[in-house]
């Protein structure tokens, strides 16, 4: 795994995940292969989607309108991750620059699903896993976090 990758999961996904009462290496890996997959790590110009694990707005507004509006307390606990102005103005924009953020959702994304994230271990689960919930139809392909 490279400093960059490495970094990343230690400084952001772990300590979020953490935040949302998640403590899960598997989870942790999971979403580490999400960002390279879609973004390479990189939070700029991914194409459709937003940010580093590039969501898209539908993805976004579904997880708020449709998980997240049954779940209040952990609604609460996504809302505080976002900045307190702009959140407000424009909810898409906070997963650009906010990892912390962008992380929950996409954390979120999985969750809702309701079934357990496949052992880190098991790559070709965790991209089956990946493509069927998250990926949103982009010619990418799953990157092991290991190999990063």
């Amino acid at each position: 795994m490279s400093g960059k990758s490495r970094a990343f999961e230690q400084l952001v996904i772990i300590p979020t995940l953490q935040y949302l009462g998640v403590a899960s290496s598997d989870a942790s890996q999971l979403l580490l292969g999400t960002a390279l997959s879609e973004s390479g790590l990189s939070s700029c110009c991914n194409g459709e989607g937003i940010g580093i694990y590039g969501i898209t707005s539908e993805q976004h507004r579904d997880v708020w309108d449709r998980y997240l509006a049954f779940h209040p307390d952990l609604a609460s606990r996504v809302r505080s991750l976002a900045s307190r102005y702009e959140f407000l103005k424009s909810p898409d924009i906070e997963m650009q620059h906010n990892f912390a953020y962008a992380t929950a959702i996409a954390w979120l994304i999985y969750e809702r699903s309701g079934l357990p994230v496949p052992t880190a271990s098991q790559d070709e689960e965790l991209a089956s896993f990946w493509r069927h919930y998250f990926h949103h139809g982009k010619a990418l392909h799953w990157q092991t976090p290991a190999a990063a």
